[in-house]
């Protein structure tokens, strides 16, 4: 059947392949949402064959590559209590968004919910998920699933409101890891993540993509994260530890280079959370130092 609870964005750039199948896919979805897509700027042609093939889309064209601010831009125009995000090459499974609203229909603090990600062609599970099913954070027993310290925008459906109150994605992080601010701005205000086994989301990833680039962009959020809401000396022993550990090449150079060019920034919008969220960052820290799926971070 139908379902009207849910709108679903999803930003591009120059992936128009990519794009075109995965709106064909979420076109054949029973939920039948209201589709969004934030063009970032593509030059292949990705905006005029969204616009003949799939009419009922609402396409965005910004004009330039607003990285992750794409979405903010989509959720303007959501009316929907909830959105569901998903990349140009990952679509969610049919039954999985009417699913992952009855969550949200029942559990008022939850503010968002993430799906179990599938990598095609293989069928395998994507390493993350592990990481997802056995999160360390203490977890009430009301969660319908494991509590998570951030979340994948490609595989998560959020409570708009949440969204919203969080103020959206950071214009500065644009890409790469820019969730976990998002995600921890969310847990501040006392809303909750869950990982939800019985949601799936599919990923096919893009032979388009630049791996340096993504490590560099990864490298520097984390570092401005870390600043912008650790406290002082979680701060200090998460960059000591950094610099310890990431590859010693240009890739960890730039990113280091970036991140200190913003240091003013930083210090002005600095805010250190409080201390329940404190001690959820640090576990996820502790479990995320033999992580198979963050090694871009170190």
């Amino acid at each position: 059947m139908p379902d009207s609870r849910t709108t679903v964005v999803v930003i591009t750039h120059n992936r128009r392949a990519e794009l075109l199948r995965t709106l064909g896919l979420l076109a054949e979805l029973p939920e039948r949402p209201r589709v969004i897509v934030t063009d970032n700027g593509s030059t292949d042609g990705t905006a005029d064959d969204v616009a003949r093939l799939h009419p009922d889309v609402l396409l965005l064209t910004p004009g330039r590559n607003l990285g992750a601010v794409g979405r903010n831009l989509a959720v303007r125009h959501v009316g929907t209590p909830y959105v569901a995000f998903c990349d140009d090459d990952s679509w969610w499974e049919p039954g999985s968004l009417a699913k992952a609203a009855d969550l949200l229909d029942r559990h008022r603090s939850l503010g968002a919910v993430t799906a179990r990600i599938v990598v095609e062609p293989d069928g395998t599970e994507d390493p993350v998920v592990a990481e997802l099913r056995n999160s360390p954070l203490p977890t009430p027993e009301w969660l319908p699933g494991p509590a998570l310290g951030s979340f994948l925008a490609a595989a998560t459906c959020l409570r708009t409101r949440a969204f919203r109150e969080a103020g959206g994605f950071s214009q500065r992080l644009w890409l790469g890891g820019e969730e976990e601010l998002l995600a921890t701005d969310m847990a501040t205000r006392g809303w909750w993540l869950a990982y939800a086994e019985d949601l799936t989301v599919h990923h096919a990833p893009s032979a388009l993509r630049d791996p340096t680039e993504r490590r560099v962009h990864g490298l520097r959020n984390t570092l401005w994260f870390t600043w912008l809401r650790r406290p002082l000396f979680p701060a200090l022993r998460r960059t000591l530890y950094l610099a310890r550990t990431v590859p010693r090449d240009t890739a960890s150079l730039r990113a280091a280079g970036q991140a200190l060019a913003a240091l003013p920034w930083v210090l002005r919008e600095r805010r250190a959370v409080p201390p329940t969220v404190e001690r959820n960052l640090r576990l996820l820290e502790t479990a995320r130092r033999h992580s198979a799926a963050r090694s871009y971070v170190g």
